[in-house]
């Protein structure tokens, strides 16, 4: 077959890929050298086809594989991290994981050099052996000069060892030029990998440490540049590779980390296979058909996940699809003892919420939990009916209630009936049903509410009660359970808090924690339209500003620094002129009477003192935003205890215009080393592994 289009270039895998130095071709006297073969796959994109190489161990296992003498067997050979496999019969490279089109493999030995971008492109193996014989014949007679005509009919001379071209005809109006000419521009052509300045991927540690699943938000194109999720988390896995080998060196090097492996969860596909956009196809208006199919295709996903039906559809499929990526995953990696970590984008992150609060702990953990809450009952449940029996002054039965092992939840339960028999006086006994019936009717009202309006003096866990409040205004669907419990939940510019509110939860209360996920990170850009904070939910009454993300070069940007300290500037320069500017007035307005000079000078002295210590005490503090160390704050059991709302440094372009990079802010998350940075590092913080050198304003 004619040589095919394209040009090599490297994958979204690959990173840090350093082209190859052009080495010397072989001088004659030293005699004929095999070529070293390297392989590489076809990538189609719209269209256009591109030759990318395989990592030089992904080439190494392959060229091994082909060397083995099993020919008649279609071998199969893992590559790109266990992502892909390679059919080696049938030269395909097929992915396991996802859905997408088959790719050509080539063993690559020859190349020319392509018309439109000067990449190389790999001749086919056929044509390459016959190349690689005529060249064999050449530096062993030392007579070169060759012609060879290649499938297309195009002709390739070997001038000399450094100079072989290949003659792309001219286009002629005739047919009768059809025999093969030396007419027409030449174009290089080269001989092993090693002279083509090809960018080889550097492969992937073998070891996997940890699996992150990562859901996406609204519509099939996640980023800017409308690629879908599967390209995007290609794009977080080549940065999280990076971001070990910066940050995480001296592990590496002891070999106790390997790398965290990503992979994409799909949703959007089998929500639209379901026949709906037929349905909507028929209803839509015909005008501005682009803009209409635009928001049929995304910002409709939204309404479809509040609407029970497709709701369904879509925490089935995701549920569904995470476990079936687990369970695979643990076939092809038996050895992996590691965490499960899951991720969200946007829609993505509440949906994986709206699951993690519908899942249900193991019947051990709902008894250590059962067994701990008895015991928080026991030892303070009577205290507390103490404290409430002071309050109504009846101290003096305290003891009875006591004897009768009395807690907050036996109390609201009693009847008149059983505090007669506990031989309670009429007078206590109308008080305390008093008390009973005004709490009750308190909890009744909370009940359409949400957990902030519980009374405050209650004490519960974060049990039932309060899973099911979070759970306040889900759509009513049969929440599936996943097959493993997450050790950490990443939510990348949710709008978890947004929906939670309208869904009339005013206040997440600060015992709750996700059933089977102890670790819950809000991560998001400043400027993203589409995110929500989750901390003030908890602490209502304090106002704070989210935790600054540290740069992953370990400081804040440039310009982040220079707006801070012009504000601490301004801030000096206000107070200072406002006590400059005090101490004129009231000079101004004293009567100048030479009788009470010294009086005056010593009351100016007064004033100017006050006027000096003035900014002391009242001066303008900076924002939060600006303060260095944020103070040490209470956020609950979501986290663990530990922070929740994350926020990123905007780029010195972003902060010229808030608006016009707003889209932007919303999608950033995929290329962002300091979010990859954040997620490294609590994972490996649960496996006792931390960064080489702290970053500044990190927990």
């Amino acid at each position: 077959p004619p040589p095919r289009c394209g040009s090599i270039m490297s994958a979204p895998e690959q990173q840090q890929a350093q082209p190859t130095p052009e080495a010397g071709e072989p001088d004659p006297a030293h005699g004929y050298e095999p070529v070293a073969p390297h392989w590489f796959y076809c990538k189609v994109t719209d269209g256009r086809e591109r030759w990318v190489p395989f990592s030089t161990q992904d080439s190494e296992r392959l060229e091994e594989a082909q060397g083995s003498g099993r020919d008649k067997e279609d071998l199969v050979v893992p590559t790109s991290g266990g992502r892909y496999d390679v059919h080696l019969k049938k030269r395909q490279r097929v992915a396991v994981y996802w859905e997408e089109e088959v790719s050509e493999v080539r063993r690559c030995t020859w190349f020319y050099k392509g018309d439109k971008d000067n990449k190389y492109i790999p001749y086919s193996e056929t044509f390459s052996e016959e190349l690689e014989e005529a060249y064999m014949i050449a530096v062993t007679l030392d007579e070169w000069k060759k012609k060879l005509e290649s499938p297309s009919r195009e002709i390739i001379i070997l001038h000399n060892p450094k100079l072989m071209v290949h003659y792309h005809p001219v286009a002629t109006s005739d047919d009768w030029g059809s025999t093969p000419t030396e007419q027409g521009r030449p174009r290089t052509v080269k001989r092993g990998v090693e002279n083509i300045a090809a960018e080889i991927p550097n492969g992937e540690p073998l070891q996997i440490d940890h699996l992150v699943f990562v859901v996406h938000g609204i519509g099939p194109a996640c980023d800017i540049r409308f690629r879908s999720i599967v390209q995007c988390v290609n794009d977080f896995r080549s940065v999280s590779l990076s971001m070990l080998q910066a940050h995480f060196k001296k592990a590496q090097e002891q070999q106790q980390i390997g790398r965290v492996e990503f992979l994409p969860v799909n949703w959007h596909s089998s929500l639209h296979s379901t026949g709906v956009d037929v349905d909507l196809e028929r209803i839509t208006l015909p005008s501005i058909n682009r803009l209409r199919h635009f928001i049929n295709d995304t910002i409709l996903d939204v309404f479809f996940y509040n609407s029970s039906t497709y709701c369904q559809t879509i925490v089935d499929t995701v549920a569904s699809e995470m476990n079936r990526l687990y369970q695979l995953f643990l076939q092809r990696n038996p050895l992996f003892k590691g965490g499960v970590s899951i991720a969200g984008h946007s829609l993505g992150s509440l949906i994986l919420f709206d699951l993690l609060t519908n899942q249900k702990a193991a019947p051990e953990e709902e008894e250590h939990s059962e067994e701990g809450s008895r015991t928080t009952s026991i030892n303070g449940g009577i205290e507390e009916v103490k404290e409430i029996l002071k309050k109504l002054q009846l101290s003096e039965y305290c003891d009875v209630f006591e004897k009768e092992k009395m807690d907050r939840q036996a109390l609201l339960l009693c009847t008149e009936k059983n505090l007669k028999e506990m031989g309670i006086p009429l007078g206590p006994r109308m008080k305390i049903l008093h008390y009973i019936s005004s709490k009750t009717e308190m909890q009744h009202r909370a009940e359409p509410g949400s957990p902030s309006q519980h009374d405050p003096d209650t004490t519960d866990d974060g049990g039932n009660c309060q899973y099911r409040d979070v759970g306040l205004g889900q759509v009513s669907a049969n929440y599936p359970q996943l097959n493993y419990k997450p050790t950490i939940f990443f939510a990348f510019g949710s709008p978890i808090g947004m929906f939670l509110t309208v869904r009339g939860v005013k206040r997440i209360n600060p015992n709750y924690s996700l059933p089977t996920c102890k670790g819950f990170f809000n991560i998001f850009h400043p400027f993203d339209p589409v995110a929500y904070r989750i901390e003030p939910m908890i602490v209502p009454d304090l106002e704070f500003e989210p935790m600054l993300l540290p740069h992953h070069k370990g400081r804040k940007r440039m310009h982040l620094e220079l707006k801070e300290g012009l504000t601490r500037m301004s801030v000096d320069l206000k107070n200072n002129l406002l006590g400059s500017l005090r101490v004129a007035w009231q000079s101004f307005t004293r009567a100048p009477l030479p009788a009470v000079e010294g009086a005056s000078t010593e009351a100016e002295g007064e004033a100017e003192a006050g006027a000096e210590k003035q900014p002391e005490t009242k001066a303008e503090e900076p924002p939060a935003a600006v303060k260095e160390e944020a103070p040490l704050i209470n956020v609950g059991r979501l986290n663990g205890g530990n922070r929740i709302d994350y926020v990123l440094q905007e780029k010195p372009i972003e902060s010229f215009n808030e608006y016009l990079f707003a889209l932007q802010g919303h999608l950033c998350y995929w290329e962002s080393e300091d979010t990859v940075l954040l997620v490294l590092k609590e994972i490996y913080q649960t496996q006792g592994i931390t960064l080489d050198q702290p970053l500044p304003g990190s927990q």
